[in-house]
This record gives structure tokens, sequence and C-alpha cells, in this order.
């Protein structure tokens, strides 16, 4: 495989002038006479042919994507983008830093679905999970785009400056962003610990009602510094406190006047098994749902919707524990790097187990660890599917160049909102303004819409 040196080395030796000769004329005396040679070479024959003929840039461009395609399928090139670079220059630096090492991990190359977004003007995202018939978000990437633009001045008011173990700004923009295109009629959060996503919510909609339901009253945290108490919120929390699934919920929604289960949205950040929640929440008749913290595959500290949708029948799914394969080369590799990314040793358990965290399913914030087989990983994700209407995980904000976030994975993120080298942008957005700290909480939080499994 060629190091960066090598590569950079080649680029440059391609513009040098042939060597200089005894005479110090080199260059100038080949170029000489280059001019008065009476016989072309045949290249140059057909070079000309084709320029008279018209061929010559359609077969210069149909060259260059093969040679594209050819570069994104060799395994000994390991793709990264240039962070002060175009799209489809980042072809060309083989560093080991952001996006490279898609197929591998999981989901798609992230310059293949640029080369047919250029070619078919369309955009592939790539799910971890299958939805029943198809449908997407509503949304397009210019709605977040404008929506970004607005929420920085918002989240600069923000209470909880520092919100440590609580969510950062990527996920705070995206339940705004969700709460406020969705205008539910009641919002339900269950997990609140000092309140800073239930100041989200009120920033989505100044108006609405909410419920949060949380074992510690976020007016508890006031005593040791700053936290946020809603007025209009409805707290289920210290000897009021009833977990999600224990709520009557056909009472406690008619009380608050709500006819339609359907207009409510409900926010998980428990960090709870994300199945018990999805059976829950389907079974109350909730259809609009975010989960906070929608771990990959081998971390966090509950099962969560993409490990239970990491299946080998899904393009890119399901990982290899064979220690000398590509996907331990490129994990080692990359562990380096990143603080959640996680190499073959971590990934893989006892019998090569690598669904959920090394073979468990876990729950309550790892205090509940329960070992499930394959077989019992494969049936919850065809439960997942059967239920599910749409599944969207929210983008990282920037790209780790602009954010120097060091922490989340970005081979197993989709694509951000403001792509790697687009420092103009992120400077106009007013994102420059935050600390890094902000951007390093991400872990792939998804916006879902179930409903009953079908008969």
């Amino acid at each position: 495989m060629k190091t960066t040196h090598n590569l950079l080395e080649g680029t440059v030796s391609t513009r040098r002038p042939p060597h200089t000769s005894e005479n110090g004329r080199g260059g100038e005396e080949f170029a000489d006479e280059s001019k008065t040679r009476k016989h072309m070479s045949i290249a140059i024959r057909i070079t000309n042919y084709l320029t008279r003929t018209g061929y010559l840039w359609p077969i210069l461009v149909s060259a260059f994507v093969v040679v594209i395609i050819y570069s994104l399928v060799s395994r000994s090139l390991d793709f990264v983008p240039a962070s002060s670079s175009s799209g489809i220059s980042r072809l060309f630096f083989p560093v080991d830093a952001v996006e490279s090492d898609f197929g591998a991990l999981g989901v798609p190359w992230y310059i293949l679905r640029l080369l047919v977004q250029l070619i078919a003007s369309a955009e592939i995202i790539r799910q971890c999970c299958k939805s029943k018939h198809g449908k997407t978000v509503e949304w397009t990437p210019k709605d977040l785009l404008l929506g970004l633009e607005e929420f920085v001045s918002i989240y600069e008011t923000r209470p909880i400056k520092n919100n440590m173990y609580g969510m950062g700004f990527d996920h705070s923009f995206g339940l705004w962003f969700i709460t406020r295109w969705m205008k539910p009629d009641l919002m339900i959060e269950s997990g609140a610990f000092k309140g800073h996503s239930t100041w989200v919510l009120r920033q989505a909609m100044p108006d609405t009602p909410i419920l949060s339901i949380t074992p510690r009253h976020p007016e508890k945290y006031l005593k040791k510094g700053p936290a946020y108490v809603d007025g209009n919120c409805t707290y289920f929390a210290g000897k009021d406190f009833v977990d999600f699934g224990s709520m009557d919920w056909e009472r406690v929604l008619g009380k608050h006047g709500i006819q339609d289960p359907t207009r409510v949205l409900v926010f998980f950040d428990d960090h709870q098994n994300e199945l018990k929640r999805l059976k829950q929440a389907v079974k109350a008749g909730f259809k609009h749902l975010v989960f906070e913290d929608n771990y990959d595959t081998g971390t966090g500290d509950h099962y969560s919707l993409r490990q239970i949708c990491d299946q080998p029948y899904i393009r890119g799914g399901g990982h290899s524990c064979f220690r000398d394969s590509d996907e331990a080369r490129i994990r080692y590799r990359r562990r380096k790097f990143w603080e959640k990314a996680v190499d073959t040793d971590e990934l893989c358990g006892p019998g090569e187990a690598w669904w959920g965290v090394r073979g468990y399913m876990r729950d309550d914030f790892n205090h509940s660890n329960k070992a499930i087989t394959y077989d019992e990983h494969f049936q919850n994700s065809r439960f997942v599917e059967s239920v599910l209407d749409v599944y969207w995980e929210v983008p990282p904000v920037a790209g780790p160049s602009l954010t120097h976030q060091t922490r989340y994975e970005p081979a197993r993120a989709p694509s951000p909102i403001v792509k790697d080298g687009r420092f103009a942008l992120f400077q106009r957005l007013g994102l420059t303004r935050f600390e890094p700290s902000v951007f390093n909480g991400y872990t792939q939080m998804v916006y879902v819409q179930v409903s009953e499994l079908e008969t």
C-alpha cells in the first residue's frame, strides 16, 4: 500500500522538468528539439484525431470515472477527505483520518455516495434499519441547513453551558429541528437529567405542554449548579416517578386533552433497552419517537435500534471476528483516532459474538447485561422492521476537521450537514463560536415513525 509520502512524492515528480543536462539547458533544449521533430508519435496522432472529431472529452470523462470506481473498490487504499479540499479531491489523500473505510465498517463509502450524486443528481443516504414501505422523512438537507442557521443563536442562550454527560450541540439541534417540524400537541421525555432536553423542547414549541418522566427532579441539581425547570411541564419525578412502561397512558393523555396519541412526540434519553421502549410505545399507540443514544454495535450501555438492525442481510451489516481480516486491520488503525471506535478484540465476545455488545443485550445503564444468541438478535431485527415506517439518523452538524471532535467514529455516522472543507460556511453559521467539546456527544440520535404490527 502506498504511503502518503510516496503518493505526494509521485505527484511532485510528475510536475518536475527533465533533468538538467551538462550544458545547463535541460528541459528547454528538449522542448526545442520536440518542436522540430518530423514524425509524430501514434499517441499524438490519436489525440489530434479525437480532438478534431469531438470524442476526446467524453473518453477522458469516462476514463476518469473508471479510475474513481476502481480506486473505491481497491482494498489497498484508504480514502480520507482533505479538510481544505473539495469532495472529488478527497479521493487522492490516503491519510488515516476522517471518513475512510466505510464499506468494511458497515456503511457505504462516502465518496461512492458523492459519485452517485454527481452522476444521478440524487443522494443515497444509508440507514441501518429498513422501513416497511421504504418511506423517509419529509425534510431535506437544505431544510437542515436553514434550521441550523437559526438554531445557533438559540443554543447560545442555553441555561446549562457545560452539559457534561448530557446532550451536546448535535443532538440538541436534532431534537429541536424534529420537534419544530412535527409540531406535536404534546411532548413526552423519558429521562431529563438537569433539564437541558426540556429546555430544547421548549425552544421548539413555546406553548406546548411537556410531560417529563425522570427519577430525580431537575430542581435537585440547582443546588450544585445550573439546571432548567419548566413552568408548563408535568414532572413524574422523585416520589411521583412512574416508569414509561408502567404509565397508564390512556388516563394521562386524557387528562391533558390528547385524544390521538399519534399527535405526541416521545423523546427517550433514559438509557433503557430500546427494543423494550419501542414495544411499549407501539402498545400505547405512539407514532413519533426519538432515541437520543442510538449506540453503535459494540458500544453503549443499552441495546439500541442501530445495534438491532446491524444484520448481515443489510448492505454493509454484520461483522467479522477474524483477526487477520480487512475489517480487523481497519478497525485497529481507526481505533487510534476515534475514542468510540472499537477494534476487533473489543467488538467480539466469546464464540465470535459481535452483535449488541460482544453478544450481550444491555439495559438500564448496563445494570442489566443479558447474553443473547444471534438467532434472538435476528428475530429482534425482524420485529423492529415489522413496525418501522421511517428510520432517520440525525447527522453530525459538521465534519470532524471543522469541529475538532475526536470521540465518535465518522465512518459509522451519516454524512455531516456541513461537510469537511467548508470552513467558510461553518464560520458563517457561527459554529466557530463554540468550544469543540460541545460537538463530542454524538451517538447517532435517531427519529423513527412506527405503527402497529401488520397482520
